[in-house]
């Protein structure tokens, strides 16, 4: 029988950060919301210091900003700011995927293929629902990320980007078109890395990221317009 999990200051901040980037990331908490401790306290249980604490993991991970005398704020999603971080995900995937194609083994490109049949016969089954709507998309990114075996490039990805990427999916999945293309996508990207083709899996993968964020632009832009 597992140990049971010692609860201190750093494991409670650590799972009440997990349940408000859930909450902001699905918009739970919407954009722009002010996080109030007292009320955040009352509403989690916990006390002052441990919230303090994951806000602050929270502001890390890109999902909250501070600014003295006012507190912190959910960020707003912005077109400059998808452009913004949509042109490290490209340059960084990119590489990610150039790199799987040398390091990643057998066994993870043959669960890369299992997975998006999976994604084929959840679309089949959902009625070509997105892919946010079971973080399939999410799985995908993250396998091939971590394919590369780079620990930096997975801590910049993984860490310090995906949460933000994963608000703008999953806020704007009902303005996305056409999930089966994103698949199509997804199967190129893979047989160049399961041939390695570096130079293609690369450049599959950084136009891949462009279109998406192309079509994420033109919400943004026709949502405040």
């Amino acid at each position: 029988m597992a140990a049971a999990r010692e609860l201190t200051s750093s494991t409670i901040s650590a799972d009440l950060a997990e349940q408000l980037s859930q909450a902001i990331i699905k918009g739970d908490i919407a954009q722009g919301s002010k996080l109030s401790e007292p009320e955040l306290a009352r509403r989690f249980g916990v006390s002052r210091g441990p919230l303090r604490e994951a806000i602050v993991r929270l502001e890390g991970m890109g999902l909250v900003t501070r600014q003295p005398n006012v507190g912190a704020r959910v960020i707003r999603l912005t077109v400059e700011d998808v452009a913004a971080t949509f042109a490290i995900r490209e340059a960084l995937e990119g590489m990610a995927a150039r790199l799987a194609c040398s390091a990643a083994t057998d066994a993870e490109l043959a669960d890369l293929q299992a997975l998006l049949d999976q994604h084929e016969a959840e679309l089949a089954a959902s009625g070509d629902g997105h892919y946010a709507d079971q973080e399939g998309n999410y799985d995908f990114h993250n396998r091939i990320i971590r394919a590369s075996h780079n620990e930096q490039l997975i801590s910049l990805l993984g860490d310090e980007l995906y949460a933000r990427i994963r608000m703008y999916r999953q806020q704007t999945a009902d303005h996305r078109t056409d999930p089966r293309q994103a698949l199509r996508e997804h199967r190129m990207i893979v047989d160049a890395l399961v041939n390695r083709e570096a130079d293609l899996a690369e450049m599959l993968m950084r136009r891949h990221i462009s279109r998406s964020q192309r079509l994420l632009e033109v919400y943004l832009r026709e949502s405040v317009g």
